[in-house]
């Protein structure tokens, strides 16, 4: 699990342990600890969408001295991204721009998620960790 941050390691190496559909289920786990977006961010949407998601995924970030805490708003009709969000802001959120930036696009793939998640849906989950990237760049 090279070139992953400890946190996101140690999360990626807990779902290798998981079979077949305990992968899901722990996914589903990851979704009910995602907390709620912080009230300072409720009417700031336009800006801030991963348009190549189905879903509308909503991600924040606040830079703090040389890290960055991240935020999302993802809707409870769509576990499976909020399991994944929820991976990112543990696995990522407090970080330093260059050990995010450094996350491979795939690194889900390391998970073994191929097996229970569609396609699409991966490619969703990649474009959402590549929009965090940016915005831990300073972009959008």
């Amino acid at each position: 699990m090279n070139q992953l941050p400890p946190k996101l390691a140690e999360i990626a190496a807990d779902f290798n342990v998981c079979q077949g559909q305990e992968k899901l289920e722990y996914l589903l786990e990851f979704a009910e600890q995602l907390p709620p977006l912080p009230s300072r961010y409720a009417d700031k949407h336009n800006d801030h969408q991963v348009h190549e998601c189905m879903s509308p995924i909503f991600v924040y970030a606040e830079q703090e001295a040389e890290r960055v805490h991240y935020f999302f708003d993802v809707p409870p009709e769509a576990p499976t991204v909020r399991g994944f969000a929820s991976i990112l802001q543990q696995g990522l959120s407090g970080l330093p721009a260059a050990e995010i930036t450094a996350v491979p696009d795939e690194f889900y793939l390391q998970m073994g998620l191929q097996t229970v998640l569609s396609g699409q849906r991966l490619n969703g989950i990649g474009a959402i960790l590549r929009y965090m990237k940016r915005l831990a760049l300073g972009e959008r």
